[in-house]
């Protein structure tokens, strides 16, 4: 899988590419990520990248040309989308990063000041996309959220197809508690169960776990979440156990 980000500040993915899981996919074969520098796209002497905003306001608004024609150089794959890293976008989530992890090519447009001239949204773009409900200072680190939730589903880059499948959100629910050694820290112990050797017991002790968990921090995760008969049992249970 291929992302070509386009940013003002490549310099800020070296640590990322040379320290993560997608900067070892990278060395590996597995991923092709590529950065572009918007500002190498932007004319006259001074390679203007922004502008202030007509009507007024304040801060600056990042250019429309440049970033049009940062998007142009980019050779795109016949499964690609361009998608503009902002918190007016559409949510990512688990189902979506899987959904973008099936494309072969993803173009992160990296924004930054009051963000982006309205004619990038509406001539460029494919996709809106946010992290989340907040402003961050610059797109850079949307972009580098994206990857990691992507690149981590594509096939071989975790090493084993297993590696995701118990992650928080992966089956809509929240993760089980993880306990490694000392069997006792700080006078707190590891649950016997985990310790038993039996799988079956720790298979339920997992799931119930999850869904407790879930239910008390998310529980609008459960709307959507596929649950089996044994999970709805163990719903009831629970609830009954908070009443």
């Amino acid at each position: 899988m291929r992302f070509d980000v386009l940013t003002l500040f490549p310099e800020l993915f070296s640590s990322f590419l040379k320290e993560t899981i997608p900067g070892r996919a990278v060395k590996a074969g597995l991923l092709d990520i590529r950065l572009i520098n918007i500002r190498s796209f932007a004319r006259g002497r001074h390679l203007v990248t922004d502008d202030a905003p007509f009507g007024g306001g304040q801060g600056m608004v990042m250019k429309p040309g440049p970033i049009s024609r940062a998007l142009e150089s980019v050779d795109r794959t016949e499964r690609s989308l361009a998608v503009l890293l902002t918190p007016q976008g559409r949510t990512l989530d688990q189902p979506l990063a899987w959904d973008l992890s099936r494309m072969e090519q993803l173009i992160l447009v990296c924004g930054r000041y009051e963000g982006v001239d309205e004619r990038v949204r509406t001539g460029c773009i494919d996709l809106e996309l946010s992290i989340g409900d907040y402003v961050l200072s610059g797109g850079e680190t949307a972009a580098m959220v994206v990857i990691d939730a992507v690149s981590r589903l594509v096939p071989g880059v975790l090493g084993g197809e297993k590696s995701t499948q118990e992650d928080s959100f992966e089956d809509g629910l929240l993760e089980y508690p993880q306990y490694t050694r000392p069997r006792v820290f700080k006078n707190q112990e590891v649950p016997e169960v985990l310790l038993s050797g039996d799988h079956e017991k720790i298979r339920v002790w997992r799931r119930t776990e999850s869904l407790k968990r879930t239910l008390e921090r998310r529980p609008d995760l459960l709307e959507k979440a596929k649950l089996t008969e044994e999970d709805r049992r163990i719903l009831s249970k629970l609830r009954e156990r908070s009443r």
